[in-house]
């Protein structure tokens, strides 16, 4: 009995154990780390390329007719991108970058491609616009794909929900996905940037990326945000990673990336280059 009792107990120590140790090519590597963060920096990149052609599409009367508010959003993008060929059927405008002289350039991104904006609804407390891109270009990323915006003023937000194809310029890298963001204005109002919470999920290079977005602060310049964190579930045998952000200087920002007791700290400059911190 006493025999027994003790293999018993060795069982389930070794269990235990077995369980709690992870083997060392379980923990997160340096190099899934990395892809981790090059994988969701591209997604960012895509998000605020859109991004900045969603907020140009934003000045426009609410609770005017959709005929008038196209008419009104028209005028503004042709005084803002003269760059810009905008043809105007309806509530809706097709919009060629760069075909025309002139500035190209909103918040810091510079465009080429083709959108259309159609202002679907425009009532007091309820406005819905919907976007198309076909290869929309940054000189960095080139996104297709659509997108629907809705309001909330009670609350000063809008919601955006997506599905984009893009592709990194240098070296055809690309991504396919879909995301569902709440957008905020940082304290120095849009010039400064957009405080983004939600969720994006797409298929890259190495499998399927699922990501949860808290709180993060981005400007329209960087290729990462700025401040927040990102929960981020991989394809690496279903590691789950925490991404997190923080300012170092105005073209650099670090990024923590974390699983379990691994921590990797690189540094992500301006123009979207990583080094280990």
């Amino acid at each position: 009995m006493v025999m027994r009792k003790l293999i018993a107990l060795l069982t389930v120590t070794f269990l235990l154990l077995n369980i709690s140790c992870k083997p060392e090519d379980e923990a997160l590597t340096a190099a899934e780390a990395r892809q981790a963060l090059e994988e969701s920096s591209l997604s960012s990149q895509a998000a605020t390329l859109i991004n900045g052609t969603v907020e140009i599409s934003t000045n426009f009367t609410i609770g005017q007719a959709v005929e008038q508010a196209a008419q009104e959003l028209r005028d503004f993008i042709t005084s803002q991108l003269p760059c810009a060929e905008i043809t105007l059927a309806n509530a809706t405008l097709t919009i060629e970058y760069g075909v025309n002289g002139g500035n190209c350039t909103w918040h810091g991104q510079t465009y080429s491609g083709s959108h259309s904006v159609t202002i679907n609804r425009n009532d007091d407390g309820d406005v819905l616009v919907s976007h198309a891109w076909d290869e929309l270009s940054n000189q960095v990323m080139s996104v297709t794909g659509t997108a629907k915006v809705t309001w909330s003023f009670a609350e000063g937000s809008r919601n955006v929900t997506h599905e984009l194809t893009w592709t990194r310029l240098f070296d055809g890298r690309q991504g396919v996905g879909s995301g569902n963001r709440t957008h905020t204005l940082l304290p120095g109002g849009i010039v400064e940037g957009i405080e983004i919470n939600g969720s994006r999920n797409w298929e890259g290079k190495a499998g399927q990326w699922d990501l949860d977005i808290d709180g993060v602060e981005v400007r329209w310049i960087d290729p990462v945000p700025q401040a927040g964190s990102y929960s981020l579930l991989t394809p690496f045998d279903g590691k789950d990673l925490t991404l997190t952000f923080e300012r170092v200087d105005e073209d650099t920002i670090e990024v923590t990336v974390s699983s379990g007791s691994a921590d990797y700290s690189f540094l992500v400059s301006k123009l979207g280059l990583i080094e280990e911190a």
